[in-house]
């Protein structure tokens, strides 16, 4: 279905979402992802217990002066998302203690029809420096689909895929931004709450198809748009703060984009007893990427194509790094993490191994 020609795809548009939402037409976007202002109740800088500052707890555009206004500002831009999806959309929003029951209400009382919960725990989460809480290790995402009657998009053979051939469960284990995926500007976090591509990547992957248009009413540092182009998506981005549309920007002309008709961006669907795909996680983490080429046994003419969701294709076969390399294998069983290789920067050949403990390492560094 074409888009229509008025939609700005693949734009970061420049203003607040309340002023520029109304301006797009309606029922012209597939996804909504949406990381609001969390309405931090904090009063004052808060500091580590080396006395560095930690940032994020004091932004102005964080800052409302009452419940009554926050709920005011939540209802305004999500009646525009609702108005801005196609019967067939849905909305993923993301939040804390601080705001996630009163969206949740919202949401509930325009007529969406949450389908889960969904909890992110942080595998490195910061600290409780004042010591009189638990430690935040989690954020709470809501789906909802746009009403009780909408048919919505759900990849569950692709997200059993991504986790070891299980169902995906409502909990997701995955680190905050850190390393060289952390934006930073003067040696500081450029944004205080940049979301990782990992958790991104799963949510486009759950409830997207390629071609489809994604809408980020905040947008900050484009997240969103990185991992759309990644997967073949159009986006759209609003972002009031020039600051972060600047990184943003740059971000995304660092970013290759996928056509929605690339080959390894396909994923399969309603076909049960889907092979084991624990490589998905390497996909999700940005440690290996669609369309990559891994070769099996070293042998470069024994290579197959990385798709999107995990698969391995080689020629009109397909199937996890198990399975491909249990046929090329002529049966034998087959470990695809010890038999398949990557390519390192280098050009030298490394098994994928390696980056599974390069991503065990990743995930038990502490955040930075």
């Amino acid at each position: 279905m074409p888009h229509p020609p008025e939609l700005p795809l693949d734009q970061i548009l420049t203003g607040d979402a309340l002023t520029i939402l109304p301006q797009l037409p309606s029922a012209s976007v597939d996804l909504v992802f949406a990381d609001p202002p969390y309405n931090l109740q904090l009063s004052g800088e808060l500091f580590r217990p080396n006395m560095t500052r930690v940032q994020g707890v004091e932004e102005d555009w964080d800052r409302f002066r009452s419940f009554g206004d926050y709920d005011d500002f939540s209802r305004a831009w999500l009646t525009q998302a609702q108005r801005l999806l196609k019967d067939s959309g849905s909305l993923w929003v993301i939040g804390t203690y601080h705001n996630i029951f009163r969206l949740g209400t919202i949401l509930q009382d325009l007529g969406f029809w949450i389908l889960n919960d969904i909890i992110w725990i942080k595998s490195n989460p910061m600290p409780n420096f004042r010591g009189v809480r638990f430690t935040n290790a989690h954020e709470t995402l809501i789906w909802a689909a746009r009403s009780r009657h909408s048919r919505y998009t759900f990849h569950h053979h692709a997200l059993k895929a991504l986790n070891d051939d299980l169902q995906m469960r409502s909990d997701w284990t995955l680190p905050t931004c850190t390393g060289r995926e952390r934006l930073r500007y003067q040696g500081e976090k450029a944004h205080p709450t940049q979301k990782p591509e990992a958790l991104l990547y799963r949510v486009l992957m759950a409830s997207t198809n390629p071609g489809d248009v994604i809408l980020d009413p905040f947008f900050g540092t484009g997240t969103t748009g990185v991992v759309a182009r990644q997967l073949g998506r159009h986006w759209i981005g609003v972002e009031r703060e020039s600051a972060y549309v600047t990184l943003a920007a740059q971000r995304l002309a660092k970013t290759e984009s996928r056509h929605a008709e690339d080959p390894a961006l396909r994923s399969e669907r309603g076909r049960r007893g889907d092979p084991r795909l624990p490589v998905g996680r390497l996909l999700e983490a940005g440690l290996l990427a669609p369309g990559q080429v891994l070769y099996f046994e070293r042998d470069r003419a024994l290579a197959a194509m990385l798709r999107a969701d995990g698969h391995l294709q080689r020629g009109t076969e397909s199937g996890s790094i198990h399975q491909l390399g249990r046929s090329l294998a002529g049966g034998s069983p087959c470990n695809g993490w010890e038999h398949w290789f990557f390519e390192r920067t280098d050009g030298t050949l490394g098994p994928l191994d390696e980056l599974r403990k390069e991503l065990r390492r990743r995930d038990s560094d502490p955040q930075d």
